[in-house]
């Protein structure tokens, strides 16, 4: 049932260790048969990301070499921030990518990894903090528009800093309501990354209020990705994400050629 894994991280990225063969060789072990190496590029100067004028030749080879065995997608995780808006789609649109996830790794340019505490302590409560970053979700639809698909939209809850971090749907309804009508409108779509039960959220990111909400609004473009940093976290929590799909209305997962959907019909194919 489940033939492609769309967010995969290798020692491209600052924060994997894994070299891309070994991620490559694990996708083809469980049977998959398309990937997207989605390295990070982050506009931050405590993170690095490589250069791609060099990082694509070396793509290429790898594409080739596996070729017969599986898909292999050039894509790329860039974190968005509407205030550095010029940067991330100058940088998105100078090179062939074949998918573009844009995620909030930062709001109002705090990373929400380093300046966990700086960011939540310019906050009341988590009703505002959460709040205004579903409001700074909705700026960088608006602004930072190079992107296929809005990553792990439900991401600040990972990072919170309260004895209770869970973010539900229902809480901040409008805000989402407004940035999911803004990706349906502007053609793109959101991710299932499974990240979320790793990282101990309680599932998925985002969680299934938000994707039925998605698919009751019209959105269709949808992927699933493992956010994986290491070949043993390739894949996981698959079942339970094509079941959310189905549960939400989904007949459809979503994969990209030159930054266009194609629909794959999920079950056996």
């Amino acid at each position: 049932m489940f033939r492609e894994d769309y967010h995969l991280h290798t020692n491209a990225s600052s924060d994997s260790e894994a070299p891309a063969e070994s991620m490559i060789e694990k996708c083809i072990e469980l049977g998959l048969k398309e990937i997207a190496l989605t390295d990070h590029v982050d506009f931050d100067d405590r993170y690095t990301f490589s250069d791609y004028n060099k990082y694509i030749p070396e793509f290429i080879k790898l594409q080739e070499r596996y070729s017969k065995e599986i898909r292999i997608i050039l894509g790329v995780e860039i974190g968005l921030d509407n205030r550095i808006k010029d940067k991330v789609n100058d940088f998105a649109r100078s090179f062939p990518f074949d998918f573009i996830i844009g995620s909030s790794h930062s709001v109002a340019l705090y990373d929400l990894y380093y300046d966990r505490e700086k960011y939540f302590s310019l906050f009341k409560d988590k009703r505002e903090a959460y709040g205004f970053y579903f409001s700074e979700l909705i700026e960088n639809i608006k602004t930072c528009d190079t992107f296929c698909v809005y990553g792990h939209m439900d991401f600040v809850n990972r990072y919170g800093i309260y004895s209770d971090n869970s973010l539900s749907y229902f809480d901040y309804s409008d805000l989402v309501d407004t940035a999911l009508k803004l990706l349906i409108e502007k053609g793109r779509g959101i991710e299932i990354n499974t990240s979320g039960f790793r990282y101990g959220v309680g599932g998925p990111h985002p969680s299934f209020d938000f994707v039925k909400r998605y698919r009751e609004l019209g959105g269709e473009i949808i992927t699933v990705g493992s956010d994986a940093h290491g070949p043993e976290d390739i894949g996981n929590n698959f079942t339970a994400a094509y079941d959310m799909l189905k549960a939400a209305g989904f007949k459809y997962v979503t994969v990209f050629r030159y930054q266009k959907p194609v629909f794959k019909k999920i079950g056996k194919r």
